[in-house]
């Protein structure tokens, strides 16, 4: 009976935690968006090649991350079915 009710809490704790990370990636992804959105809007208002070069950079950042995010919540999900 111990051992079966171990079991419970275990399987409950690990659920709840599933979730936090879950909620913890989604709330990355958007962070992604935004980073992402700075990082357009901050390019299409400067002039100097260097800040030019400096958003491309950060922009391509952003979008690697955000796919890196995506990529990993899509892995969790298959991982769950």
């Amino acid at each position: 009976m111990i051992f079966s009710d171990n079991k419970k809490t275990v399987s409950r704790k690990a659920r709840r935690e599933h979730k936090r990370d879950t909620a913890e990636l989604m709330q990355q992804i958007e962070i992604s968006k935004t980073a992402i959105l700075s990082a357009q809007n901050q390019f299409e208002h400067v002039v100097d090649p260097t800040l030019i070069d400096c958003y491309i950079y950060e922009l391509n950042a952003a979008q690697l991350r955000y796919q890196f995010l995506l990529r990993s919540l899509k892995n969790r999900e298959i991982r769950e079915v």
